[in-house]
């Protein structure tokens, strides 16, 4: 049939096939991320209760399974529940079953993340929560097997994967000086978020090959987007682009599950019939060719806002502009930091302070604590105390919120917070008072590192919490 034709390219189940599998993979980190933290992060004695939180915030804002009802034990089962369901998806559930029911699969991944993310406040607003969400929503009308993958969708799936490097280009040209005279790069790998182990190696690169670096970012997020949308192979060689320069960022640093979700979405727009050929799929029923021209439209008409965004000059990042989190603006490192900070928490036993106290370090396992120490790779998965730590050092006003009551919790000495640490120099007891300290961090040289094995050079810049104990009331 001619319309069956013009709907569908079956040329794509392969590119359909690694896009899904992949994107099963973020939803089973991203539910372990969520099964993992969520404790001392949003549960009940959490840092930020979901039910104080649900209090507060009208459900229109936020919609929430967790509206209908919200434990500490409910909310383990829904994000286990989104794991074991991924699990099944890398597997290949989605294709052993009806089309109708694969959809069904694929929008219960959808719905529990959104539960999760609606109800994450601060520890859940990065731009990826937002991406995965989009990402999801659009897989649930890829298909399976039983039908071959439709050609609006896939094209969605561009336009998503356009938005998320059209806009990290436009905001990095409009946003710091750094990147319009090439020299971002000269800071970036020491003052990112979270460093892996080769970010000293990249940092230590000849600043002309840092100068490099940063053109082919404008290039490859300003000129090859645009390419996406041509006749193959063109799109499919802009699409491998950014696959390579992702890859060459994972190796930079830790940024969760953002440029993994960004080599999946390009990876749904490289043609693999070169290599698998073609495949004889079923038409696909009408009832789906209905709702996927419906949900073509909904996106068309929800584009608006974030192509008005895009084109403004006060240009937000990051932003969704409904509670679903179906279109949103994206972007990242609009403005890159000179120099780095670190909060530095530290307990001590002793009840009262003098010149001579010891003071004793957590450490924690992402962020830069001990200057020995080689920062480790975590990517895709997200360590949320962590990067909130990053933004705590920018300024106090990030972590208004949230940071007392960690602090408080370390001296309760919780188990679900201690957890989250790599170190607690308090295995036995809490202590009675806890400080922090903020700190500037640099890069050491080569010739540090040969004669200290240190990694990091700190110096100590103000106090950023006084010593602080629990009073009376404060005790469980």
């Amino acid at each position: 049939m001619e319309w069956f034709t013009w709907f569908t390219a079956s040329d794509y189940w392969l590119s359909r096939l690694v896009f899904q599998r992949g994107l099963a993979g973020l939803y089973l980190v991203a539910f372990l991320c969520a099964a993992l933290q969520f404790r001392a992060l949003i549960g009940e004695r959490g840092m930020l209760p979901v039910p104080e939180y649900l209090g507060r915030v009208p459900a229109r804002r936020s919609p929430s399974v967790f509206r209908l009802h919200y434990s500490d034990r409910f909310f383990a089962l829904c994000s286990w529940t989104g794991a074991a369901l991924a699990l099944a998806m890398i597997a290949g559930a989605g294709d052993a079953v009806p089309l109708a029911v694969s959809m069904l699969l694929w929008a219960v991944l959808w719905a529990l993340y959104l539960s999760i993310v609606n109800v994450g406040q601060t520890w859940y607003g990065f731009g990826w929560e937002s991406l995965l969400l989009e990402t999801g929503f659009l897989a649930v009308f890829l298909g399976n097997e039983r039908t071959a993958p439709p050609v609006l969708i896939l094209f969605l799936l561009r336009w998503l994967l356009f938005r998320v490097e059209f806009g990290a280009g436009l905001i990095k040209l409009r946003g710091d000086t750094c990147w319009r005279d090439l020299t971002c790069l000269y800071y970036h790998h020491e003052t990112q978020p979270m460093p892996g182990p080769l970010s000293w190696f990249f940092h230590h690169l000849p600043r002309p090959l840092h100068r490099v670096e940063a053109a082919a970012n404008h290039v490859t997020q300003l000129a090859l987007p645009v390419l996406l949308f041509t006749p193959q192979p063109v799109a499919s060689v802009a699409a491998g682009a950014v696959v390579l320069t992702q890859l060459w960022l994972v190796l930079s640093g830790n940024f969760a599950w953002l440029n993994w979700i960004t080599i999946v979405l390009a990876l749904s727009a490289i043609d693999g019939s070169p290599v698998a050929g073609a495949r004889a799929l079923p038409e696909p029923p009408l009832w789906y060719v209905v709702v996927v021209l419906a949900v073509t439209v909904l996106v068309v008409v929800l584009s608006r806002r974030p192509v008005l965004n895009l084109l403004s000059r006060r240009q937000a990042m990051n932003r969704s502009f409904d509670p679903l989190h179906l279109v949103n603006t994206y972007g990242a490192f609009g403005t890159v930091g000179r120099v780095r900070y670190e909060v530095i928490i530290e307990g001590t036993e002793e009840t009262v302070i003098h010149p001579g106290t010891v003071w004793r370090a957590y450490e924690f396992k992402g962020k830069p604590g001990d200057v020995r120490r080689l920062p480790r790779p975590y990517a895709p998965y997200h360590l949320r105390l962590d990067w909130l730590m990053w933004f705590a050092a920018l300024s106090p006003g990030y972590a208004r919120s949230w940071f007392g009551p960690f602090l408080e919790r370390l001296l309760e000495g919780d188990r679900d917070t201690l957890r989250l640490l790599r170190h607690n120099p308090f295995p036995d007891a809490p202590p009675a008072r806890i400080r922090a300290g903020l700190y500037r961090y640099r890069f050491t040289t080569w010739r540090e590192l040969r004669d200290t094995g240190a990694w990091w050079h700190r110096t100590y810049v103000r106090e950023y919490w006084p010593p602080t104990r629990l009073t009376t009331d404060d005790r469980p």
